[in-house]
């Protein structure tokens, strides 16, 4: 995601680090709100988790509605020892869409008033449409200003859109100053060249493989690892956990709970949530052939996280 941040309107590609240097690329409207929120957001020690205007984290707590799934419930981080764990925040989606805790729009764009998300069925939903002008629009969906977390294990279940073009995103971030620090937990690009996707019997392309990927974020173009993982299957026509265990000095990134890739690299800035689904990269323009509505997308069951005890 990186040089879409830095510049803004356009995106770059980096090379991706694994045995050998594979391709890898870095990188609003309305919907029906609730009364009520399942969203549990827990103050770190630390202060972490605070409110504060984009970028400025603060020491300030923010606020929440009591859950509909008390956190006893809830089961620590999928594939790891649930003693180690303190859960900080649970998102699963019940009750509407939550605007004390979640933006729909990115800071430094205005907000598209074409509907393409909504919370339902216990999800949440974005999907590909053209808007007014009849282009298809980027959605962001996040929690700058209102939600951060230094270090823990982050975690997401969620199944992928298909069509040329998408380019679904779960990733932690934050915009300090000049400085971008930033952790993609999980960036696909169904159009891409193989592994990336693959075309099915009616023309159209499907993910299979997705990157996690570090950037440092003092220097532009300071990629610090990452890994083109090939899943070998439709990541479209399941949910999927992806996950990342955030360490002072080391990122360790999961599929269902399987170790895929470590980077080594020390990052201690509080980061917010990112959940989005942007439109080019690797995946290519879309086109005709690109789904819309509602039955293609981004669907996301649940958004937690842990603090280590």
């Amino acid at each position: 995601m990186r040089s879409a941040l830095l510049n803004r309107t356009t995106t770059t590609t980096a090379a991706v680090i694994c045995a050998a240097a594979l391709l890898a690329a870095c990188g609003s409207g309305g919907v029906e709100d609730s009364l009520h929120s399942d969203t549990t957001v827990v103050t770190s020690p630390d202060g972490s988790n605070s409110n504060a205007d984009a970028g400025t984290p603060s020491s300030n707590p923010p606020s929440s509605a009591q859950p509909t799934q008390p956190a006893a419930d809830i089961p620590g981080p999928y594939g790891q020892d649930a003693n180690q764990y303190r859960l900080t925040f649970s998102e699963e989606f019940n009750n509407g869409f939550n605007r004390s805790v979640w933006n729909d729009t990115i800071w430094y764009e205005q907000s598209n008033p074409t509907i393409n998300y909504a919370v339902e069925d216990g999800k949440l939903k974005i999907w590909p449409q053209r808007d007014a002008s009849g282009r298809f629009f980027n959605r962001t969906i996040d929690t700058d200003g209102k939600y951060y977390q230094t270090y823990g294990y982050f975690e997401i279940d969620a199944k992928l859109p298909k069509g040329k073009g998408t380019w679904p995103a779960f990733w932690l971030f934050n915009h300090i100053g000049s400085r971008r620090p930033e952790i993609d937990v999980m960036e696909a690009y169904p159009g891409g060249a193989a592994p990336w996707g693959f075309t099915d019997s009616e023309g159209i392309r499907r993910p299979q493989a997705y990157a996690p990927t570090v950037w440092k974020g003092d220097v532009e173009g300071q990629m610090m690892g990452s890994r083109q993982y090939d899943t070998g299957m439709d990541l479209s026509e399941t949910f999927n956990k992806y996950a990342v265990k955030w360490e002072p000095n080391k990122q360790t990134f999961y599929f269902n709970g399987r170790e895929i890739l470590t980077v080594n690299v020390t990052m201690g800035d509080p980061m917010y949530l990112m959940l989005d689904l942007w439109f080019g990269s690797a995946s290519g323009t879309p086109d005709h052939m690109t789904p819309q509505g509602k039955n293609n997308s981004f669907e996301i069951k649940y958004v937690r996280a842990w603090q280590f005890r």
